[in-house]
């Protein structure tokens, strides 16, 4: 049985993605910061797991749990977004510092904390957004965000080439504008739609074609 640890599992994309492949016989190790209050997570055959990616000793601890266990699938998928659609002077540095302590260094700092438990033929994904291409940018604004976007692009960058000899492939996805908390409700793509198609991407990565921005419908996206 395969084993994917999923962060930020208890809404939105992340419980989706716990549900799919849960439903396929993975075991899916849903991380999130408070199990005990995720109650979408208890009504799936999944195994809720205690994960703020914003704490080192959250981490630290989780990695001290999962010790000796092989992960097939480590997928970063908790995010936050603060500060929306602000402009540069109303873009506080606290806004600033939260989004990047979750969306660039929980990655970093999981990623490095989880290395024992990445073995050839394990795969890393990355949830980006195409916000963080700065080819295909269509306004400013969102500076946090996106910033921390296009800096976890060269971060998973970084560990397809690192982790080559390793035999671990790695991914960076954009799920495409979504209908959850975060997309917001006039957002044309239902979870469901998007995690299925990138579940696809994520089969697809290969040490061929690690590193790559891919959106979950296929298309590549330009960094």
């Amino acid at each position: 049985m395969p084993t994917i640890l999923v962060t930020g599992a208890n809404r939105g994309l992340g419980l989706e993605f716990a549900r799919q492949y849960a439903a396929e016989g993975w075991r899916v190790i849903a991380g999130c910061r408070d199990p005990k209050t995720a109650s979408a997570l208890h009504d799936l055959e999944v195994e809720p797991f205690a994960l703020d990616v914003a704490d080192p000793a959250s981490i630290k601890a989780a990695a001290a749990r999962l010790d000796g266990t092989r992960l097939d699938l480590l997928l970063h998928n908790a995010g936050v977004l603060e500060g929306w659609g602000k402009s540069l002077t109303e873009t506080t540095r606290d806004e600033f510092e939260r989004v990047l302590r979750v969306n660039l260094l929980g990655p970093f700092d999981l990623t490095r904390a989880l290395l024992p438990c990445l073995r050839e033929g394990s795969r890393i994904a990355i949830m980006s957004s195409g916000m963080g291409s700065m080819t295909k940018i269509g306004s400013g604004g969102f500076y946090a965000y996106r910033t921390s976007k296009a800096a976890v692009n060269m971060l998973g960058t970084c560990l397809a080439h690192e982790f080559a000899d390793r035999g671990v492939a790695v991914v960076l996805l954009h799920p495409g504008w979504v209908h959850t908390e975060m997309g917001g409700k006039d957002a044309p793509l239902d979870p469901e739609g998007s995690v299925r198609g990138l579940r696809l991407r994520i089969e697809e990565t290969t040490l061929g074609n690690s590193g790559r921005f891919v959106a979950w419908d296929g298309e590549g996206l330009p960094w």
